[in-house]
């Protein structure tokens, strides 16, 4: 297998694609990367297509990040899922959306098309019974169905079925000028909103050669933690809303309107939305704003510990939380589970250190782990983020430097290229995949949610719970509909 990564790593990269190398292999390069993959080495980050060819993104192979494309003969192309479970699903999101089948596939059932009756996976069984769930659900969530099969109360399978929020960006942003396409990417997922606009900016600025100015890179990284902060707090909130603790909600919820407020009033709209551009952002932040931020970090450093006491010393909770919903960090490590989900069950990357791009390079913060893998480890990775978030805004306010914040890139200006990025969202890494054409106008353009690498493992962590416990768990990993369905 040596000698095949070296192979793959000898192969002359395509030009123009930054900053890691893109390299076209042939299938049995291919086949062995999958190899490679499920033999327990490197991590894949996700695979996707176009018409004619499919591209597969690693991390460490040979090192760092490296993309290997397959043309697709005869619009087919050897089964990675196959081999390296975690590809199932792209595999067959790229069959519904390209046309393109991996052959071998151990499931080829459609993903995305729902003009079909879905065929679930059997359990056989003595006194075995399904409890069908969605896709609407109660309250305000997005559109899935999750298909129960247990022996009383205890669930044997969980198996989702998502689809429901497809809304084709892929195909919108082919074409697209690149206004319209960061528009398209800053909507992937409302609640990751900065993360999939800061990794569309930094794929096409790697694309292009665009130069950021230095005040621009750290607002950008203002936002991205006020972004996680915000998510952060209302996570914990709602995971002990659904262990009937209404009273943590209540706080946490009150603590988020309040980055809520500060954002809107910093950045003008509550989610950010829009305020990161390719060339810089849209937004500056005045004096006011900053000591506006300035106090809402001390707002949330005074009021905070005493919810973790809270949260740490409420028997019926922990009751709930520990032991719930346990994922194996063996199978975290296998799928590349980033945020709270990997960390919770011992997997530390985060691409703010690990693949660093500024000013996270000159930052100082730490990436907490557990080993549990359980609800409770969810919440005290949160717990632990909501921490990391608040030193990093104090630091980021001190150090923030004078400065233009950019413009918009004139369209003529720019040249062709390809550019890949990866950026820590508030659930794990985001990653950008962009192919411009002269002129600015997007050919291809791949966003993926960490959440690809998320909901499976989600089926994984309930087996052998009890039905009650599942919105608890559900609540816990919180990975995204709507950036999953794209």
């Amino acid at each position: 297998m040596t000698s095949l990564i070296e192979a793959f790593a000898a192969i002359e990269p395509v030009a123009g694609h930054k900053p890691w190398p893109r390299r076209i292999v042939d299938e049995t390069i291919w086949e062995g990367l999958a190899e490679w993959l499920s033999e327990g080495h490197g991590t894949l980050l996700g695979i996707w297509g176009e018409p004619g060819a499919v591209h597969m993104a690693l991390l460490d192979a040979p090192s760092g990040v490296s993309v290997a494309s397959l043309v697709c003969a005869g619009r087919a192309f050897p089964s990675v899922g196959a081999l390296h479970p975690p590809a199932i699903r792209f595999e067959r999101a790229i069959s519904d959306l390209h046309g393109l089948v991996a052959f071998d596939a151990p499931d080829d059932r459609p993903w995305l098309d729902h003009d079909k009756p879905y065929a679930f996976l059997a359990s056989e069984g003595w006194g075995l019974h399904q409890i069908p769930v969605g896709p609407v659900h109660a309250g305000i969530i997005e559109p899935g169905h999750f298909r129960f099969t247990c022996n009383g109360e205890t669930i044997v399978r969980l198996e989702e079925r998502l689809g429901y929020v497809h809304k084709g960006v892929e195909a919108m942003m082919a074409g697209a000028p690149l206004d319209l396409a960061a528009t398209l990417a800053a909507r992937c997922s409302g609640d990751s909103t900065v993360a999939y606009s800061l990794a569309f900016a930094r794929a096409v600025e790697a694309a292009t050669g665009l130069n950021v100015p230095e005040r621009a890179v750290w607002l950008r990284a203002l936002m991205a933690e006020l972004e996680r902060l915000a998510n952060h707090l209302g996570d914990i909130g709602a995971i002990c809303n659904d262990a009937a603790f209404a009273l943590m909600l209540a706080h946490c919820g009150a603590l988020r309107e309040k980055v809520l407020r500060a954002s809107e009033a910093c950045f003008g709209h509550r989610l950010m939305m829009d305020a990161i551009m390719p060339g810089g952002v849209r937004a500056d932040l005045d004096d006011e704003g900053a000591r506006r931020l300035k106090s809402l970090v001390t707002t949330i450093r005074s009021g905070f510990p005493k919810l973790v006491e809270l949260y740490d010393s409420t028997a019926s909770l922990q009751d709930r939380t520990v032991n719930t919903g346990r994922l194996k960090p063996a199978l975290a490590r296998r799928f590349g589970a980033g945020g709270f989900v990997g960390r919770a069950s011992g997997r530390g990357f985060d691409a703010r250190r690990d693949l660093p791009y500024p000013p996270y390079d000159r930052l100082k913060f730490t990436v907490p782990t557990r080993i549990e893998g359980d609800v409770n480890a969810r919440v005290w990775i949160r717990i632990k983020e909501v921490e990391q978030s608040l030193r990093l805004i104090a630091q980021i306010l001190a150090q923030l430097p004078q400065g233009d914040i950019g413009a918009p890139p004139n369209p003529d200006a720019l040249g062709a290229g390809e550019g890949l990025a990866l950026v820590e969202g508030f659930r794990g890494d985001v990653l950008v995949s962009v192919r411009l054409a002269p002129g600015g106008r997007v050919e291809l353009c791949h966003p993926r949610d960490p959440s690809w690498l998320q909901w499976p493992l989600l089926e994984a962590a309930i087996e052998g719970d009890i039905v009650a416990d599942f919105p608890l768990c559900n609540k816990s990993f919180n990975c995204s509909y709507s950036g999953h369905d794209l």
